[in-house]
């Protein structure tokens, strides 16, 4: 019935909550409002800020970040005064820390680009002309880099959410470390010989970057979000901004190797100008490597010995559903509830990746339209400036993709809808764009191009591919979406190799579109969603009880136009929700107080329970038999010094 709460079909503990008379709804929402509606998605009046008409969500949401900036703020102030540097630290911890893998992988996976410009000057006929070498083989070092990026995705994504987070964490930093001693040491008989072990040295190495991706985005997501109010907080104020800072550091990754390899080749050439030597070339690509084997080796160090925590989440629902190795069950209702969302996140990544990898991997001749007569330090300046245009959409992506009047969907939207025209425009007046009247604003619309990239869709797949999914699976479809998506990236490597620049203009564009009606279409914009509550309707969704969720997972607001039309939010009810809210905490206390005495443990309940949450379930819980734990009736302040109820 529409107006009563439905009960579990599966059998219910002893004492179940919402059956005992005792129970005070009146007392309950005085006791548990600040858990049941927390003041930063909440009016006083208990309306969700998705739910407020137009004006007043903006006024809510305007007044709830101008008062977390401030907090911020202060925050940094204080520990600017207390420590000038602390503010350095915090950031490496919390972005540079996470994303190192990324960071690095950024540096190497961008640099291949940029060295086969130089091979190309320095082995013309191995690299251009094909006289030595086999042209198959030249085309490999793009592909298997890209094959290998997709087998590492697939795999260490299953993996991830078979044995853990940390066992993936680990093992993808000592395969990139592999993969970079073989690319350091790579030699052959000959130049062929040298192209086919650098290929497969690429191909190692892409193993261990494809891991990368599902693993940082999971570790990041759930380990910002813990027990209690403050980390649950968090996460729904800042959740796209820590993944988001720990993905940025591609951008970083980019650019650092950008200006290295300016600086070697100005100190093994003597300078910019051509022609570039066999030795330069050689010093120069090599050592370019090295600085990135020895950050790898110590990130070997630092997941194993500094991050224990890192499976948490996934143990716990682990645990909780009893289930041991790879959840199969939870993918099958995957598969069957969130379908359209794995097709968006997994068609959108396919889209941007069209977009960013034929542009970053062929950057060099598209560089060549803007300044014909570049040389290869020249066209390395413009890359570098192509990738801080590209770092300041990162950080504008991580800045406002948790604000709830832009976020995750439109942040998207606008990012492939403007990097449509940017290329659609050039694509029919190309000979204007490409002449010496037009060719400032074609360079203006390429920088433009990369910026909405990241400042869009680039940033947002990383983010919702892992977000909009549940725990037990959550690294598998990351990783199938991030695979597809470098599918894209395989499908730009082939095709460009086939069409002029021209009619890659009258190409590309269209992906662009297509990626803004699937975001339109299929993805739900999860922000300011709390990630806890997503994992609260899965349970739901596993025991069989979808009619019974009414909580803000189901808000038209938090689902797709498809999810809508097909009724996926018909049974949202927030009055509903509030009560099945306090019986949700009320049966994980009890399952937690019958383990400790089964056990004769001493478990510790979620920080989000005060000592009085703890005391009034423990007063209105009747005691049947010995099967469940018998609680003393008393006051709210007859509990043990740890704040729960005595058992006797």
């Amino acid at each position: 019935m529409a107006d009563e709460v439905h009960q579990p079909q599966a059998e219910k503990p002893l004492g179940h909550f919402s059956q005992n008379a005792a129970r005070d709804r009146g007392h309950e929402s005085a006791l548990f409002g600040d858990l049941t509606l927390p003041d930063d998605t909440y009016t006083a009046e208990g309306t969700y800020f998705a739910d407020l008409p137009f004006m007043k969500r903006v006024a809510f949401v305007n007044r709830v970040e101008s008062k977390e900036a401030a907090k911020e703020l202060r925050a940094i102030g204080a520990m600017t005064k207390a420590d000038p540097l602390s503010p350095v630290g915090w950031y490496f911890k919390n972005a540079v820390l996470p994303g190192a893998g990324l960071g690095l992988e950024g540096y190497v996976l961008f640099s291949i680009g940029n060295l086969i410009t130089l091979y190309s000057d320095v082995w013309p006929a191995c690299w251009k002309t094909f006289k030595v070498c086999s042209q198959n083989w030249v085309a490999a070092v793009n592909y298997l880099e890209i094959i290998g990026i997709i087998v590492g995705q697939c795999l260490v994504g299953y993996l991830g959410d078979s044995l853990g987070r940390r066992w993936g964490l680990i093992q993808d930093a000592l395969v990139m470390f592999l993969g970079l001693i073989m690319l350091i040491a790579s030699w052959g008989l000959n130049l062929n010989g040298w192209v086919i072990c650098y290929a497969w040295s690429l191909f190692i190495y892409g193993v261990g970057v494809g891991g990368e991706y599902p693993m940082t985005a999971t570790a990041a997501m759930e380990n910002a979000t813990g027990s209690g109010k403050i980390s649950t907080r968090g996460d729904r104020l800042h959740r796209g901004r820590n993944v988001t800072m720990a993905f940025l550091m591609q951008g970083w990754g980019q650019f650092f190797n950008q200006a290295l390899l300016i600086i070697l080749i100005l100190i093994f050439n003597s300078g910019s100008s051509p022609p570039y030597s066999k030795v330069t070339a050689q010093w120069t690509y090599r050592l370019s490597f090295v600085p990135t084997a020895v950050g790898t080796l110590w990130l070997v160090y630092y997941r194993w010995y500094k991050m224990p925590l890192a499976s948490r989440q996934l143990e716990l629902a682990k645990k909780n559903t009893h289930v041991t190795g790879y959840d199969i069950e939870s993918l099958k209702l995957t598969l069957k509830y969130f379908g359209p969302r794995l097709f968006a996140t997994a068609g959108t990544w396919f889209a941007n990746d069209v977009f960013f990898y034929g542009n970053k991997i062929f950057q060099g001749s598209f560089i060549k339209i803007i300044s014909p007569n570049a040389t290869l330090v020249e066209s390395w300046l413009y890359n570098l400036l192509n990738v801080g245009v590209s770092l300041v959409g990162y950080y504008m992506a991580s800045f406002l993709i948790d604000n709830k009047l832009y976020g995750r969907k439109m942040m998207m939207q606008v990012g492939f809808l403007l990097d449509f025209i940017l290329f659609v425009v050039p694509a029919f007046h190309y000979n204007y764009y490409t002449s010496t009247t037009g060719i400032k604003a074609f360079q203006a619309m390429y920088f433009l191009s990369s910026f909405f990239n990241q400042f869009g869709p680039n940033s947002v797949t990383f983010l919702v591919a892992a977000e909009v999914f549940p725990t037990p699976i959550r690294a598998s479809a990351h990783g199938f979406s991030a695979a597809v998506g470098k599918l894209g990236a395989l499908f730009a490597t082939v095709l460009y190799n086939y069409i002029t620049s021209q009619q890659k203009f009258y190409i590309v564009p269209w992906f662009g579109l297509a990626g803004m009606v699937i975001t339109a279409v299929f993805l739900p914009d999860t922000t300011g969603l709390d990630l806890k509550e997503q994992e609260r309707r899965f349970k739901y969704l596993r025991e069989g009880r979808e009619s019974e969720y009414h909580g803000v997972a189901v808000a038209p607001a938090h689902l797709s136009w498809w999810e809508n039309w097909t009724g996926r939010g018909k049974y949202y009810n927030p009055t509903l929700d509030r009560e099945t809210k306090i019986d949700d905490l009320h049966t994980a206390w009890l399952a937690k107080e019958i383990e400790a005495t089964q056990t004769d443990k001493n478990i510790e309940h979620d920080d989000d329970l005060t000592p009085e949450m703890l005391a009034y379930f423990g007063r209105t819980t009747p005691s049947k038999g010995n099967s469940s734990p018998a609680l003393v009736e008393g006051s709210d302040s007859e509990t043990n010094e740890k704040g729960s109820p005595t058992r006797i």
